[in-house]
This record gives structure tokens, sequence and C-alpha cells, in this order.
């Protein structure tokens, strides 16, 4: 006897009675308390956004803000802003690990309690997670939760960012389960403890002070509103929230074809050297409306920083499915439902402690993102999205001003943003960031007015692209021109093998690569896109002619860590070329006009308008671009010759 298939009742299509007897409030009441918490939520963030001190911060947003609910909800995070989505799905898990090791009726009204172990909380040492609970009636009720980068957190390195540390105890500070504050006021031997062992103490206290205000304002607003609705409503409607995301998940999974599909992709190398390529493998096993994501055959733990906690795997399974599948709407805990995740211990993306460096965690998530997108390409059909540029480039550079002063930029001066891929509606953006971890552009004049450099150029590079009936988003060419003495720590972990993959019928993106031009010292001045100026570079990373340093997928593979720390004198400048976004469709039906715009506008030289495109322009793009005109019968002939040929 088979055993019929049961089918949940949708939320839309509950009666009044029945909403009332699960969440103890009306569907209109859960609508408005669900707004109020996200836009309380986007309210503390935006306070801490506007006084911020330190750059990571400020300039690029490295934070998010979340709503967590009560431990008998078992923490569940119900809202959370657009910040950082690599922080996402580390946040139930790490909020109930931090709550339950401190005690969490030791907690008091006006506590924050802080904690920044990856093994604790996912993520890595720089990002801490600030919780504060939220009581209510004499209960906790909610944790208002910060989790942000704090520009230094000890380490062998300023900044953090150095691929080279082996073990958590180079990592920097690892800070269990403690108060910051309590009873509103600060507790001096845990300032005590971060500023012994951290560097630029007068930025961070008071960006930790700002947190503290930040989170206590978030508390009002949830209080505020418990007091207006009642907390049987408030408590229903955290319920509500996070069903109304598992909802849309587990349609969206039931939407994709029952199967077994395998996807895989890479991180070039850790720091020890250049041999060892790390594989994120996943399988994703789909049935009715459930996922399992298997990471078995995964590369071991790397034996340098680029590592990645389990919980950074799940938030990179989760999110990377909810944008694959269902990229409307909020995410919540809720997202995780109908997902089943394993991951055997001690892989690049699940390392351990304590030879499990974990720091570069992002970086990994990028790359399960691009192996969900390999393995699911066909399935989803038309619906599959390209490959984005892969690697946020973050670049770590730390030295001394003429005057003594020591200063640190992390993850501003490299290519943190880039492009993304092609899908069935659109081209690809060139200048946003990977899909996983989206950190903003800091603003040029941001970074100059704080550190020794100049921002010479931030373009978008010409034949990058992905082709496709939609193409793939540019790659970005940016110039860092450094005007005083400076050390580098670099983190170029996706160029061996493209990123940006081609979809439904499109090509992948072109690689990318890192030089330095005038190591030694140079005049300052704009550095061309010439053989010459490539002939005279340093590589630092990519895939090149040994010979002339340019981009080859023939060449030899230039390794980031051949120079454990990259010096530069006074007009060096550091150039990165980020990956090409993946394209989607058939090039050879992408619209005659759409080829002729992208020339116009320099995103496809005319020469590859006709090889890849087979599409012929006519005109002269630099000295008359509004002059370009397609050439129709040409273009119709090459076409024919093209499609005869494939």
């Amino acid at each position: 006897m088979t055993t019929p298939t049961i089918t949940p009742t949708l939320l839309r299509d509950l009666s009044d009675a029945e909403f009332l007897a699960r969440y103890d409030t009306d569907p209109f009441t859960a609508s408005v308390l669900s707004n109020r918490l996200r836009a309380a939520a986007q309210h503390v963030a935006t306070g801490l956004l506007h006084r911020a001190f330190s750059p990571i911060i400020a300039l690029a947003m490295d934070y998010v803000c979340a709503i967590i609910g009560p431990p008998e909800q078992n923490y569940r995070m119900v809202a959370a802003t657009n910040g950082l989505t690599v922080f996402l799905g580390t946040l139930q898990d790490g909020v109930r690990a931090a709550v339950e090791e401190f005690g969490v009726d030791r907690l008091a009204p006006g506590d924050l309690l802080i904690c920044n172990d990856p093994s604790r909380v996912g993520n890595h040492a720089n990002d801490v997670c600030f919780i504060r609970p939220v009581f209510h009636s004499g209960r906790v009720v909610s944790f208002m939760v910060l989790r942000a980068h704090v520009i230094d957190i000890g380490g062998i390195t300023p900044g953090g960012f150095d691929t080279n540390k082996r073990n958590i105890y180079e990592t920097g500070l690892l800070i269990g389960p403690r108060l910051l504050f309590h009873a509103e006021e600060p507790v001096r031997e845990t300032f005590t403890l971060i500023f012994d062992n951290s560097r630029f103490g007068e930025i961070q206290l008071p960006d930790y002070k700002t947190i503290h205000s930040c989170c206590r304002f978030g508390e009002s607003l949830i209080v505020e509103s418990i007091d207006r609705y009642g907390l049987d409503a408030y408590l229903g409607t955290l319920e509500y929230l996070c069903d109304t995301t598992a909802e849309r998940m587990r349609l969206a999974i039931a939407s994709l074809p029952d199967g077994d599909y395998e996807g895989k992709a890479s991180i070039d190398a850790d720091a020890e050297d250049a041999d060892e390529e790390y594989l994120v493998r996943v399988k994703v096993v789909k049935r009715g409306d459930r996922i399992e994501a298997d990471f078995s055959g995964s590369s071991r733990q790397a034996r340098t920083a680029i590592n990645a906690g389990a919980l950074d795997a799940k938030t990179a399974v989760g999110v990377g499915l909810k944008v694959l599948l269902d990229p409307l709407g909020h995410f919540t805990s809720g997202s995780f439902r109908n997902i089943d995740i394993v991951i055997p211990p001690g892989t690049i993306a699940s390392a351990l402690p304590p030879d499990g460096a974990i720091f570069f965690y992002w970086e990994v998530a990028n790359t399960v993102m691009t192996a969900l997108i390999d393995a699911l390409r066909d399935a989803l059909g038309e619906r599959a999205i390209g490959g984005d540029c892969g690697s946020n480039n973050v670049h770590n550079a730390f030295g001394v001003t003429a005057d003594g002063t020591p200063w640190a930029a992390s993850a501003v001066a490299g290519a943190e943003t880039g492009p993304v891929g092609a899908d069935r509606h659109a081209d690809g953006e060139g200048h946003v960031c990977p899909y996983l971890i989206n950190i903003i552009s800091p603003a040029t004049e941001g970074i100059e007015a704080q550190f020794p450099v100049m921002v010479m150029r931030k373009e978008y590079a010409a034949d990058t692209s992905g082709t496709g009936l939609h193409r793939g988003g540019a790659a970005i060419m940016k110039d860092i021109l450094w005007t005083g003495p400076a050390r580098h720590q670099v983190a170029p972990f996706r160029f061996r093998k493209p990123s940006g993959i081609g979809v439904h019928g499109g090509e992948d993106g072109v690689q990318g690569g890192v030089w330095i031009f005038g190591q030694d010292g140079a005049d300052l001045g704009f550095v061309p896109d010439s053989d010459d100026a490539y002939r005279d570079a340093t590589p630092v990373a990519g895939v090149m002619d040994p010979e002339t340093n340019r981009l080859d997928p023939a060449g030899i593979y230039a390794y980031y860590a051949s120079e454990r720390t990259w010096a530069t004198k006074p007009g060096a400048t550091f150039r990165y070329l980020t990956n090409g976004g993946g394209g989607w469709g058939d090039p050879l039906v992408r619209d005659p006009e759409a080829v002729k715009t992208d020339v116009r506008d320099g995103y496809v030289s005319i020469e590859a308008a006709a090889e890849r495109y087979g599409v012929v322009i006519v005109g002269d793009p630099d000295r008359d671009p509004e002059s370009l005109h397609v050439d129709i019968e040409k273009t119709t002939t090459l076409r024919l010759r093209n499609a005869d040929e494939e």
C-alpha cells in the first residue's frame, strides 16, 4: 500500500481561527510586527554605519544586525539587515552557543555579551558577535545582535588579513563568551583583555561604545513593539517570520527536478606552497521538497588560514540556494528548514582547531557558491545564473607614516568588488560583489583621506565578460598607487580556473590576475595597459606568459604567496583585474544592437564582437562612438557560418 503524500497547508490558506491558534495573533498584526522588526534591525544598522570610526565598517559596511528569538524558540534568527550575507547562517547557532555557554540565567538587563571564537560562533576572529538580551516582564524574549568586523584583534599581522597564519594561536585573540557591558556599565577587565592584545584601540573603543548604544536602541524598539501589540503576538510573529521563509524555500526546492547533482570549484593554493589546489565538492541530492548538500570528497583543511568552519559552509549552502532558487523574499533561520548538510570534519570547509586556522572563510563560501552553480546549472535550465568574480581579492597593507604613526588598510584597497553572472532576465552587473559576500566598494575619497594611497584606475575591462544571449558582468581593472612605503598581504585565490562559469549555453568569463608596477619605487603617475608596462611588472597572481607577464590560459601560475609579505616603495602600483562574470544563453542570438552598445560602452571590442557574437560593427568606438552601426548583411552571413561550424 502506497502512503499518500500530505501537502502542507499554505500560510495564506489558513483561516483566521487557524492562524490565531498557531501564532496567537491575526495575520494583519503579524505582518505589521514583521515589518516593524525588520525596520528596527535596519535602524540599528544605520546608526552603526553613520557613527563608526573603523574604515571597514564605515566605508565597506562589514557588519550585519539581526534579531534573534528567545531560548525556548531555539534562538532562531527572525530578521536581519542587508549586511554581509556570510554572517547570516552563523547567527542562530553562534548566539545559541555563546549564550548557553555563558548561561542565560546569568544575563541581566543592560548586558552586552561578546564572543569571536570561530569554533563557537563561526566566521573569523575579527568578526566579533555582540549579543544584547532583550528583557520583558523579567524574562529574555529576544536578543539584539550586531556582528561587526573590528579593525584589529591581535595576531601576527596588523589588521589580520594574512594568509600565512598556520594555527589558531596566530590568528588573533580568541574571546570566549564574556560580558563587555554589564547593566549598561563597561566591564573593565574585558576591555583590558582586548586592548592589551590588539592594535588601534583609539579607533576600536568608540566603535565598541557605539555598538553598545546601537544594541540598546534596538532593544527599545523591540520592547516598544511588545508593549503595543502584546508579548503573545510578538512571540507568535517570531514563529510566523520563520515559517514564511521556510515555506518559500520549500516550494522553491520542490520546483527543482528530483536528482543527484554534483559540482566542484577550487581555491588556487594556500600560503604553504603552490602545489596543492583545494577543491570544494558538493553533491546536491534533491527529493520532493528537501535538499541534502554533501561535502564528502572536498579537500582536507588547508595548512594556512584560508579555511572556513562548518557554520560558514552552512551559511554558504543556505544563502547560495536562496540566491539560486528563491532570490526574492527575506532570509531567516526558517530558510534552512528543508535543507540538510553533510560535511566531514577537517575539510577546507569544516576546519578544526588548532591547526585548521580560519580566517579567509568567505573565500571558501564564495567557492561553495560556484560549486552550487556548477552542480545545478543543468537542473535549473533557463533559471540558472552565471558564475561571479569568485573572490573578494582582499588586500591588507600596513606601515608607519613619516611621523611614526602606524596604519593598516584592510579590505579597502584590493579588488573587493567585481562582476556577477548573467541570467535569463538581463546581463550581469559589472561593479557589485560576489554573490555571497556583499561588501560595498569603499569611496575613493574615503580611503585616500585615511591611507597613503591614490586610486588611479577603476574601470571595466573589455572582452572579459562571458558571452551569451545575456553577457556576464565585465571584469574590473583597478590600480592603487601607494604614496608611501608599505607592506602587503594579498589574497587572490580564484585565478587558476574561471569562476564566472557560463550557463544555459553561455561562455565562461575571463580569468584575471594581479601585478605590481614599480615595486622598488616609481614616479607617481598612471600605469598604461600596454605590453611594455606588463613586461616590467612583478606578477603576483594569475596564469600568465612568463615572458610578457600577460594573462595566458596556457601560461604558468603566478603564486600569490611567493612573497610572504610584498614590500613596496613610494610610487608602486598594485593592479587588480577581477575574473569576468559568466554568460547566459547562446551568444549567436544576442541582439546585434545590444552588441553594438557594448562596443560603444567599451565592454566588447569590434574584433570580439565579430569573433564571439558574430556581429560586424562598423565605425570607430574611440573617436566617434555614436556613429557605430551594425552591418546587417555581413552579420547574417557570419552568424550562419559560425552556427554551421558549431
